[in-house]
C-alpha cells in the first residue's frame, strides 16, 4: 500500500476509491492503493480509536479527489454520510434563482461538513465545490452510527464539531448585523494569523487562497467593497497587498481596529 501525501495531487479530474455502500454516479473512478486508516488516525474525531476500530471505519470510507473548481456535491443530492477535507479547500454555498452565488463557509483541512444533514436524513441544502486540488474522505452514515453506538468518545467529538458549527453561525449573524465591513475583513485576516505571531513582532503573511470574490461572498459583501477595504488598510499602514498575499505590518493595531 502506498500512502498519498499532499504533494501527490493527481492530475485527473476525479479519483474515488469505490465502496459498494456509497455509489458515486458519474464520477471517474480508479483504485489508488492508499491506506485510509492513516488519514483517519490523524483526524481529531478518530484519534482515540484503536487499530481495529479504524479498520472498521475504513471499510465505510471513500477517498475522493476533486480538482480545482470541481463539484463535490450539489444542492439536493442525498446526504449518505459526511466529508472530511484532508488537503485543499472546499467552499459551501448556494445560488439564488437570479444566479447570485452566496458562500456560506470555507472548509479547510481537518474540517468536516454534512454531519447535521446526515442525522436529519435530509438532502444537501448547499453545494460543495473544491477551491483547489483537494482530497476528502467520505464516511458512510451506517459506519458513523455503528461507531456512535460503540465509542462514546467519538460521539462527544462529533457533538463538539456540531456545536462549533452552530457557534460559528451565530458569530456570522453577529458580524453581518453588528460589525462593519472593515471589522469583518480584519476578523477574517486575523483568523489566519498564528496565535504566537505577536510575540515575534515581525510582519505576518496571510494568503487569500480561496480568492477575493469567494472571501467577499463569505463575508457578505461585494468583491469591490472587499478590495476597497484592503486598499484602506494598506493606506493606513496596517497591511501590504500583493495579489492574494496580504502582509500584516502592524498586528497590534490591526487587532485594535478589528474590535
Amino acid at each position: 500500500e502506498i500512502p498519498i501525501h499532499r504533494s501527490h495531487v493527481l492530475p485527473i479530474a476525479r479519483t474515488v476509491m469505490e465502496n459498494p455502500q456509497i455509489p458515486a454516479p458519474g464520477r471517474k473512478t480508479r483504485h489508488p492503493q492508499i491506506r485510509v486508516q492513516a488519514f483517519l488516525a490523524n483526524l481529531p474525531m478518530f484519534s482515540e480509536m484503536s487499530t481495529e476500530e479504524l479498520d472498521r471505519v475504513a471499510l465505510g470510507t471513500t477517498a475522493i479527489y476533486a480538482g480545482k473548481g470541481e463539484t463535490v456535491c450539489r444542492t439536493g443530492d442525498p446526504c449518505n454520510g459526511f466529508h472530511v477535507v484532508i488537503y485543499g479547500q472546499v467552499k459551501l454555498g448556494f445560488t439564488s434563482p437570479q444566479g447570485i452565488e452566496k458562500v456560506v463557509e470555507i472548509i479547510r483541512p481537518g474540517q468536516s461538513f454534512g454531519e447535521a444533514l446526515m442525522f436529519l436524513d435530509k438532502p444537501y441544502i448547499v453545494f460543495a465545490q473544491a477551491l483547489a486540488d483537494s482530497m476528502l474522505l467520505h464516511v458512510a452514515k451506517q459506519t458513523v452510527f455503528e461507531q456512535l453506538d460503540r465509542h462514546p468518545g467519538f460521539a462527544r467529538r462529533m457533538l463538539s464539531g456540531l456545536s462549533r458549527r452552530l457557534h460559528g453561525l451565530v458569530r456570522d449573524v453577529e458580524a453581518y448585523t453588528l460589525r462593519s465591513g472593515a471589522e469583518r475583513v480584519i476578523g477574517y485576516l486575523l483568523g489566519d494569523v498564528p496565535d504566537d505571531a505577536a510575540a515575534s513582532g515581525a510582519p505576518v503573511e496571510v494568503n487569500l487562497t480561496p480568492g477575493k470574490s469567494v472571501i467577499a461572498s463569505r463575508l457578505n459583501m461585494t468583491p469591490e467593497h472587499f478590495s476597497r477595504i484592503l486598499h484602506d488598510l494598506a493606506a493606513n499602514g496596517l497591511v501590504e497587498v500583493n495579489g492574494r498575499t496580504i502582509r500584516v505590518l502592524d498586528l497590534a493595531r490591526l487587532r485594535g481596529d478589528g474590535g
